[in-house]
């Protein structure tokens, strides 16, 4: 009993110290910029919640207080929340796509150096994006891309990840399945849609959890390509925030949390709204 007593009171004593700052950002961004800069942080509620993310969202976006400087024109709130939104979801459904087709030809489509190129494919996970970036945004530049949802998404979609874990997944299904759909004559695509993908729900989601928050928390590559403040997400609008802090000016504190906010809300939604897919996909190995 002792023990248990002790074990739940580290669990809470943990999700108290995660949650904290949370908690501090979100009752921060209910008060006045104005009252935040005289008395710092707040660790309760005020009574401007309604005026502070109305207009954070719809409103003006100047991050100084009083509007007495620039403003970041077309990147209100609601603007940079859908950029952000845009790229996490375009980000991991597009690296489930081609990772489960490229897992697909290579588990079940028997063509020479197939092995090879598995491992040259997975061996890309020692070139991040922080090494390549600068040959892809050249590259990206030339096509014409920046300043563009295609040019944020489409370079960073090729996931070795990903392809990896549906490379494994498709090599634990029975070769009796693959059987049972040559004697009813179905081909390729008809087996990956009415078998393959069913079976890979779990996994699916899994893979989405994951993809969906690296590319919501996206930093560095959308910085190079958002020359167009109609396509900042929500981490470059902090970032603005924090230069305005290095130029010694006083930025609308209550915006700047309520921004941590909305950056934090829907990963923390997707988690809890595809937790058990992504235990499940992740450790049950009853396919």
């Amino acid at each position: 009993m002792k023990n248990k007593l002790f074990d739940h009171l580290i669990l809470i004593s943990g999700v108290i110290f995660l949650m904290l700052p949370v908690w501090l950002a979100l009752a921060s961004s209910t008060h006045s910029a104005e009252y935040l800069a005289r008395n710092g942080i707040q660790f309760w509620f005020g009574d401007e919640f309604i005026s502070t993310y109305k207009d954070l969202l719809v409103g003006s976006s100047s991050v100084f207080l009083n509007d007495v400087s620039t403003q970041i024109k077309g990147a209100s709130g609601l603007t940079m929340l859908k950029n952000s939104l845009i790229l996490g979801l375009g980000f991991a459904v597009g690296k489930i796509v081609i990772s489960m087709l490229a897992a697909y030809a290579i588990v079940y489509f028997r063509f020479p150096l197939g092995t090879f190129l598995f491992w040259v494919i997975f061996s890309s996970l020692l070139l991040p994006l922080e090494v390549r970036i600068i040959p892809s945004y050249e590259i990206v530049a030339q096509l014409g891309m920046v300043n563009s949802y295609t040019g944020l998404i489409l370079p960073l979609i090729a996931s070795a990840t990903a392809t990896f874990f549906f490379r494994q997944f498709f090599l634990s299904i029975p070769d009796e399945l693959i059987e049972a759909a040559k004697m009813d004559n179905a081909g390729p695509w008809r087996f990956f849609m009415d078998i393959l993908l069913p079976l890979s729900k779990a996994m699916i989601a899994a893979i989405f959890i994951i993809m969906f928050v690296v590319g919501w928390n996206q930093y560095l590559w959308p910085i190079l390509m958002t020359t167009d403040d109609s396509f900042k997400t929500l981490l470059l609008g902090i970032k603005d925030i924090i230069n305005v802090l290095d130029d010694g000016k006083i930025p609308a504190y209550n915006r700047a949390f309520a921004l941590v906010v909305l950056s934090i809300a829907p990963p923390v939604l997707v988690v809890v709204l595809f937790q058990k897919w992504f235990i499940k996909g992740l450790v049950d190995s009853d396919k």
